[in-house]
């Protein structure tokens, strides 16, 4: 008999009375003019703080749920809130300030090309925060704290591929959100570049801010033993608090 057939489970995740969800979901469906339904009566809440992988194969509602969360589609049925605010039918002119509570990367990393290192930072910060003081001095810690302090006069095309996956963090990052999205981060790099990205967004978590990614990568979530979120067919089939990629006996994500 197989150690994981005699040990109990992981906890589930619980609701924590008296304490807000930074993120929450209420019984949330979103169906594509199309007629897929990628999202199902979802109910699920992220507490500030919090460290959660989201798993599930392809086509399972994962990316759907990100768009959702900084409203790049906008739910069918149900309720979201975001730090306490209703987002499901707020104004598009609120939506930038909603926005800027999120730091987000994803697979491709999307740097300007003609831009710095620096530069690329800065503009990210100049965008989200028109008019911000000490930008500089900003730009240089965020880029210290991924470790590039040493690459800011550096162009895209002169880094490898993990050091491009820390400029597009340090740019979510510069600003300071309250909750950092990171959609497949670690997607197109080798293992050990893959475990350096994902030690840096704990290093992230570590200094207070939320942390939600959706992977594939089943040795990285296995290995940090953080919450797991598995999704299958839009709904939320599995939430425990010190989660593996798959239980004993699951089939292959």
């Amino acid at each position: 008999m197989s150690l994981a057939a005699i040990l109990p489970p992981p906890p589930a995740v619980r609701p924590v009375p008296g304490l807000r969800p930074v993120i929450s979901f209420h019984g949330v469906s979103k169906t594509y003019p199309n007629g897929t339904q990628a999202i199902r009566d979802l109910d699920l809440a992220i507490y500030h703080g919090d460290f959660c992988f989201v798993v599930g194969a392809s086509g399972s509602g994962k990316t759907t749920l990100v768009r959702l969360l900084i409203r790049e589609e906008v739910a069918t049925t149900g309720r979201i809130f975001i730090d306490g605010q209703e987002t499901t039918r707020m104004p598009r002119r609120r939506l930038p300030k909603l926005r800027r509570k999120f730091g987000i990367v994803f697979q491709d990393y999307k740097l300007l090309p003609r831009l710095t290192v620096a530069q690329n930072v800065a503009f990210a910060l100049r965008v989200t925060r028109p008019g911000q003081r000490h930008l500089r001095e900003k730009v240089e810690e965020t880029l210290w704290i991924v470790g590039l302090e040493d690459k800011l006069n550096k162009f895209p095309d002169e880094l490898s591929g993990g050091e491009q996956q820390r400029v597009a963090i340090a740019r979510a990052l510069v600003h300071r959100p309250r909750i950092f999205l990171a959609d497949e981060p670690t997607g197109n790099l080798d293992p050990d570049t893959s475990w350096g990205i994902v030690q840096l967004l704990l290093q992230i978590n570590h200094r207070g801010t939320t942390v939600v990614m959706a992977t594939h990568n089943r040795e990285i979530v296995d290995l940090c033993r953080r919450r797991v979120i598995a999704i299958e067919n839009g709904r939320v089939v599995r939430d425990e608090a010190e989660g593996a990629y798959l239980r004993e006996g699951e089939a292959t994500i």
